[in-house]
């Protein structure tokens, strides 16, 4: 859940208030249900699932008057931050408008390539051992960004094909170019030479072909 944004259906659940709560600032069990009018029970089974889908987290603990066992702090866990937000795909588009509109089409596809060899350099990946290690890592990274895809092999061609679901769509329909970053990011993490063969249109489609090993 934490890949993608959250839903206007989910922030209006007890999981989602729970999580807007904890967006003001560390809270614990106690302090989270008198709040939200939950029991405290109830609120730990939301943590519970909250914590499984790596969007809370605890972080420290609080004394209260008493003297007894300190309480948990839950926080929002930082990578999940990211699903809150709906300023990322605006904001690649304008960006890439403004490439389109700035420079020829070879450049941008330049500039689109070297984008995506840096997102493979900050992914700090070993070499793989093999070429089955590097399609399998591709189908993982692909997968890992909000992809849906799997590694497909016809006619001894290799090809990592999504099944519907494209993690960049918004922006891939407009700028269909936006693939040539990802067929460098997959090339440098797999060690092969990877083509882009995607589907465009309004509901783009993934696919990369591996090239023959030779």
């Amino acid at each position: 859940m934490a890949g993608s944004t959250l839903s206007e259906k989910f922030l209006s659940t007890s999981r989602g208030r729970i999580v807007a709560a904890l967006r003001r600032g560390p809270q614990s069990v106690d302090e989270l249900a008198t709040a939200l009018g939950l029991s405290p029970n109830a609120i730990r089974s939301h943590l519970a699932t909250l914590e499984r889908d790596g969007l809370v987290q605890v972080s420290g603990t609080r004394r209260g008057a008493g003297a007894g066992k300190p309480a948990n702090l839950y926080v929002v866990d930082p990578a999940a931050e990211a699903a809150f937000s709906r300023a990322y795909a605006p904001l690649l588009l304008a960006l890439l408008d403004e490439l389109d509109h700035r420079q020829s089409d070879a450049m941008t596809a330049d500039a689109l390539r070297r984008v995506g060899r840096r997102m493979a350099h900050r992914l700090g990946l070993p070499a793989p051992a093999n070429r089955a290690e590097g399609i399998a890592r591709s189908v993982a990274v692909l997968t890992a960004l909000g992809g849906d895809v799997r590694h497909e092999r016809h006619r001894g061609q290799d090809s990592i094909a999504g099944c519907g679901a494209c993690p960049l769509g918004d922006a891939v329909a407009e700028h269909p170019g936006v693939c040539r970053a990802v067929e460098a990011l997959l090339a440098d993490v797999s060690g092969e030479r990877i083509k882009s063969a995607c589907e465009h249109g309004s509901r783009p489609r993934c696919r990369f072909e591996v090239a023959p090993a030779t």
